[in-house]
């Protein structure tokens, strides 16, 4: 399954008529110009994660990166080309828990 099959497999998992309405994913543009990736973890199995940085790569203004979790709340932000590899790394991340 791809990665942006299975993030919406994922959501629609937690999905269950309260969830959606105050947690949800966000996916941004930002003025890097990049990517900002924002999935709430509150009220699912996740939410006790640890805050944890899970990967910070800058190879100048054109390839970079950045994941961490933060107070329930996965982040992902990257260059243009990196959209795909913030959901990936989601994906591994939860995958692994």
């Amino acid at each position: 399954m791809d990665n942006f099959t299975w993030l919406e497999s994922w959501y629609q998992k937690h999905c269950n008529g309260t969830w959606e309405h105050q947690f949800g994913i966000t996916i941004e543009t930002v003025d890097n110009p990049g990517w900002h990736v924002a999935i709430d973890l509150n009220d699912t199995p996740y939410a006790i994660l640890p805050n944890y940085q899970i990967l910070n790569e800058s190879n100048g203004d054109s390839d970079w990166i950045r994941c961490n979790c933060i107070d329930g709340r996965f982040q992902g932000y990257g260059d243009p080309s990196k959209l795909g590899r913030i959901i990936q790394i989601f994906r591994t991340w939860i995958e692994n828990f």
